[in-house]
């Protein structure tokens, strides 16, 4: 007879243990979060002193009218927003109408197609190749060349296939005897069934898009079409760089370095945070259905 009691007391136990764990790593990893924004918010002066930990001291905005008050920074969150938007458009357009045929298993060399995109999970061109492939067809210094080059991750598709193939194949039937094509089906069955996997995999491209800085030194040239990662990477370079903690700006206006890359860093990365509530919902059970079926 199982002894119940015991059971209970080794999980109740993992329990503990399990949250003790999750609650000491969300602090490890809130902790910069925390601290980036209790300097952004503090005065100079405990600021310089090293006084600052995880609460502001001498509460003032000043960094963030800088930093909101600069034009390069509007330019910059213009084209992270333009980036961001049409890029992952264009990848979940790419991404999910492959999936989809790569899900088809009635479809011509349908293993053939999946070897060879399996295959570049682990063979590149390389940065060169890639760059030169990319001026080839013009792309560089262009809206395209932020958005085309990484339009389709091989994890994804293989992720969105693996979901497609989960749905019963009685629906596409089913749509097939009302005279829907593959495209009628795809679009008027699929992609409405598959609304979890959609908002997971475009948070992927989203925040991969937001956070990219290694495109723009690529293929960009023209700094009025740089991202805000770029304009917060040259920021937090030259103040690496320099040999002091505070930057003249203006007349006699002096500006702690660290509380204005910090309120940069908070600015640039705030928005992509306040999408994780609005997709939470769908996240965790189109990351599993994907996983865990086929």
């Amino acid at each position: 007879m199982v002894n119940t009691s015991h059971l209970q007391r080794r999980i109740s136990l993992f329990t503990v243990f399990n949250t003790l764990v999750m609650l000491a790593l969300a602090a490890v990893m809130l902790y910069p979060f925390v601290y980036m924004l209790a300097v952004s918010l503090s005065g100079d002066v405990y600021v310089m002193k090293g006084e600052v930990t995880l609460w502001p001291k001498g509460f003032n905005l000043r960094m963030y009218e800088l930093v909101l008050g600069d034009p390069k920074i509007w330019t910059s969150y213009r084209n992270t927003i333009i980036y961001t938007l049409l890029g992952t458009a264009i990848a979940m357009l790419i991404t999910s109408m492959g999936a989809y045929a790569l899900s088809r298993k009635d479809m011509m060399f349908h293993k053939g197609f999946t070897l060879l995109i399996v295959f570049t999970m682990f063979f590149g061109g390389g940065m060169i190749p890639t760059f030169l492939v990319v001026r080839s067809l013009g792309l560089v210094d262009t809206i395209w060349g932020m958005v085309l080059p990484g339009a389709v991750s091989t994890w994804n598709l293989i992720l969105m296939r693996t979901f497609f193939s989960g749905i019963p194949k009685e629906l596409e039937e089913s749509g097939r005897m009302d005279g829907l094509n593959d495209v009628g089906i795809f679009f008027r069955i699929i992609v409405p069934l598959s609304k979890p996997v959609f908002a997971t995999i475009s948070l992927f491209y989203a925040v991969g898009i937001w956070n990219n800085f290694l495109y723009p030194l690529l293929y960009l040239r023209s700094q009025d079409l740089f991202p805000l990662q770029v304009l917060l990477r040259n920021l937090v370079l030259a103040g690496s760089v320099s040999s002091g903690q505070v930057t003249q700006i203006g007349g006699d206006n002096l500006v702690v370095e660290d509380s204005l890359k910090y309120a940069t860093i908070m600015v640039s990365t705030l928005p992509i945070l306040i999408l994780y509530p609005f997709v939470q919902k769908y996240f965790v059970k189109g990351s599993m259905i994907g996983a865990v079926k086929g």
